[in-house]
């Protein structure tokens, strides 16, 4: 069983619905991705999501409009959970001109203007200096927006990192900076990689303050999102959260995750299960019905089916398209 029901005397059931339908969404995309690439109408890589939902729904919660968002390549849950359709990002996956980038980024390069997604990067750690310079951008419009800028616990060893971290506090940027712990860089464990006992602690070398917090849990991600982005719009700064995950898949569908045992991914899934959790609050606290839940679901894979016959109807880019959105 996952763990039990934690009081909930604050949050409402529409709000908790919301949650579980979002994480749901993002979960059942990702394995319909998985199908697809299996099937070979999903080509270079692909970098599942599947158990780290918790993380960007609870972070998207305490948003507001105009806040941006940018991350590193396991970025299909990111794009769902700002409100990108599923269909223009299956689309995108399997190369049609459907997609959000016209069938030419791919997995890793798919961008929304309209909900301030600024990619996906496949460059590891690429992506931090990028999100602090969003975040600039807001502190010279004199505007009160955050940028979430997201990497995982391998990219939090690359230098520009830390390079990033120094203008930020100097600067005093209005960025939030998330690091997906999922215990796992590529193959190699957290445990061999570093002695540092967290990594949100290294920006204290900064002057920058942050916190861990378990990112298999919604409600707990959501409240320290909220901490979070009270600080940067107060003009104090960045922050950083470290949000302590688990992927269920390997690093990418080519990975077939022998670096760990099967007996250590049931453990979390049983005992962690991000979308369990928030069922057992729903169920168990007397909120939601086993049959409105499964109507969920249901109405769930009816979104993520039909976003998988849009991209498989959807056609190719015209070969013209070589020649558009480039810089000669």
């Amino acid at each position: 069983m996952a763990k039990k029901p934690d009081a909930i005397s604050n949050v409402s059931k529409d709000e908790l619905l919301k949650y579980y339908r979002e994480m749901l969404l993002i979960r059942r995309f990702e394995e319909k991705a998985g199908q697809l690439y299996g099937m070979g109408l999903i080509g270079g890589f692909c970098h599942l999501y599947i158990g780290q939902e918790a993380v960007v729904v609870g972070l998207e919660a305490a948003s507001k409009p105009g806040d941006k968002r940018v991350t590193s390549y396991r970025d299909h849950g990111h794009m769902l959970a700002c409100g990108m359709d599923a269909k223009g990002v299956m689309a995108e996956l399997t190369g049609r001109i459907g997609g959000y980038s016209k069938g030419k980024g791919g997995s890793m390069h798919m961008f929304s203007k309209e909900k301030h997604f600024y990619g996906g990067h496949g460059i590891v750690g690429a992506q931090v200096p990028l999100g602090a310079g969003l975040a600039f951008a807001d502190k010279y419009l004199g505007n009160d927006n955050v940028t979430f800028t997201y990497f995982g616990d391998g990219a939090a060893n690359q230098g520009q990192v830390y390079e990033t971290y120094n203008m930020a506090e100097l600067w005093e940027l209005p960025v939030v900076f998330v690091i997906e712990n999922n215990q796992y860089a590529m193959g190699t464990s957290m445990k061999r990689s570093t002695k540092s006992t967290t990594l949100f602690g290294r920006g204290l070398a900064y002057g920058i303050p942050g916190e861990q917090v378990d990112g298999m849990d919604v409600l707990a991600v959501k409240a320290a999102g909220e901490k979070a982005v009270a600080h940067c719009r107060a003009g104090k700064g960045p922050y950083i959260l470290e949000m302590m995950t688990y992927r269920y898949r390997g690093h990418s569908m080519s990975d077939p995750a022998k670096y760990r045992t099967r007996e250590e991914v049931e453990k979390i899934k049983t005992e962690k299960d991000c979308i369990e959790h928030v069922r057992d609050l729903l169920t168990q606290g007397g909120l939601a019905s086993d049959e409105e839940l499964k109507a969920i679901d249901k109405d769930i894979k009816a979104i993520v089916n039909e976003s998988a016959e849009f991209a498989k109807e959807s056609p190719e880019p015209d070969l013209s398209e070589l020649w558009t959105d480039i810089t000669v």
